[in-house]
């Protein structure tokens, strides 16, 4: 069967660049468009740098599938939002615009985020546990390290040693990128959250940890979406503690899975790029989208102040910003807050002091269609919040 297909690429930054070589290393895929913001006369170095375009319209036509990876949250909505119009299908590697953006289109378009990324492959294992006979109960991350107020000269160290961006290095040591992919699997696995900012247990071992977490899940009736934090050298991928629908102990300890009645299932790495043309191939063998927000998120990430903020103070971005760090709340909850997706380009208004919740009374965002969809999505005052689902 031939899986020809020309994708185009939104992204110039380190998952782009490694996804862009593997498609050109394959001959059933055409790589037909990259969609960049840089200077393209500058980025001669850039895999894939002869056919980019800093036009939206122009890549839009010359593309079969959008593979958005840039990690943005306003510019991926755009993105999006012109998918939908051509009827063009998107795969992604994208938390953040999930977890803000991306419950408005999830119901408008072929919209999935791809194995490889930590929500990703937690679809993915999710999925081959029921296959299984398994019953999912937490749906787990893995975390080494957590400083929720990092330095900039730590960042900056590590940034460089590391080969990525300072704001991936500090969404990454501050948490937030952590609670970001967990809420973003709450919502579109039918999970939920045990409390705000997680419980992110911190164990030096994992599958006792896993299954008392587990038992909890049991007890609550649903499945719970968290993680485990190691500094003692814990698996670089995910997990998922489930029971078993048949009375299979007998087999499943043969198999060295341990006496039950729960069970760690593993995945021992997230290879991020080299895993999103498994999700592109699902899309061309006609089965569903692996993982997206869902209509009706459960979930959502609110901006912490690390320190006292004053007004007239800029917050470039909060996703891997030094003024506020994201945590995960509750809808149901009825927290007013500022999704921390949406802070980019923004202005304190008045004085906030540290460990609290941004509000929209708190900040000035500048005007963007993300902002236009999260304040519906996310606050809980919006009378049309359920309309814009489609609810009743």
């Amino acid at each position: 069967m031939s899986l020809s297909i020309r994708i185009g690429v939104v992204g110039t930054g380190f998952i782009a660049g490694s996804l862009i070589r593997l498609i050109q290393s394959k001959e059933n895929y055409q790589l037909s468009s990259v969609l960049t913001r840089r200077d393209i006369s500058a980025s001669a170095e850039f895999p894939g740098s002869e056919i980019a375009t800093n036009s939206i319209p122009e890549f839009i036509d010359k593309v079969d599938l959008i593979v958005e990876c840039s990690g943005t949250v306003n510019h991926a909505t755009e993105i999006v939002n012109a998918a939908v119009e051509a009827s063009l299908p998107v795969i992604t590697m994208n938390s953040e615009f999930h977890t803000t953006t991306g419950s408005y289109f999830a119901d408008k378009l072929y919209l999935s985020e791809a194995e490889g990324d930590q929500p990703g492959c937690i679809a993915a294992l999710y999925e081959e546990s029921i296959q299984m006979g398994f019953t999912p109960l937490v749906l787990g991350n893995f975390k080494g390290f957590l400083n929720t107020n990092p330095s900039i000269e730590d960042m900056q160290y590590w940034s460089k040693f590391q080969g990525i961006t300072i704001k991936q290095t500090t969404s990454f040591t501050d948490g937030t990128k952590v609670q970001i992919e967990q809420a973003f699997v709450a919502n579109g696995l039918g999970g939920t959250i045990l409390e705000s900012g997680l419980t992110g247990p911190n164990s030096d071992d994992y599958v006792a940890t896993a299954k008392d977490l587990a038992k909890t899940a049991d007890e609550l009736g649903l499945p719970v979406s968290d993680y485990i934090i190691s500094d003692t050298g814990l698996p670089a991928g995910v997990f998922i503690a489930a029971k078993h629908i048949n009375k299979e102990h007998k087999a499943l300890q043969y198999y060295k899975l341990g006496e039950g009645p729960y069970y760690v299932l593993t995945k021992n790495y997230h290879l991020c790029a080299f895993e999103i043309l498994k999700t592109v191939d699902r899309y061309l063998l006609g089965l569903p989208p692996l993982l997206n927000n869902s209509t009706s998120p459960a979930v959502s990430i609110a901006s912490i102040a690390k320190r006292h903020l004053k007004p007239g103070e800029s917050i470039a971005s909060g996703i891997g910003g030094f003024e506020v760090r994201g945590e995960a709340v509750l809808l149901s909850d009825k927290i007013a807050h500022v999704p921390i997706g949406i802070l980019e380009n923004a202005t304190i208004t008045r004085d906030v002091d540290a460990g609290k919740i941004l509000t929209y009374n708190d900040v000035e965002i500048e005007p963007s269609l993300a902002l236009d969809i999260t304040q519906k999505l996310f606050n809980p005052n919006d009378r049309h919040e359920r309309q814009l689902l489609g609810k009743p």
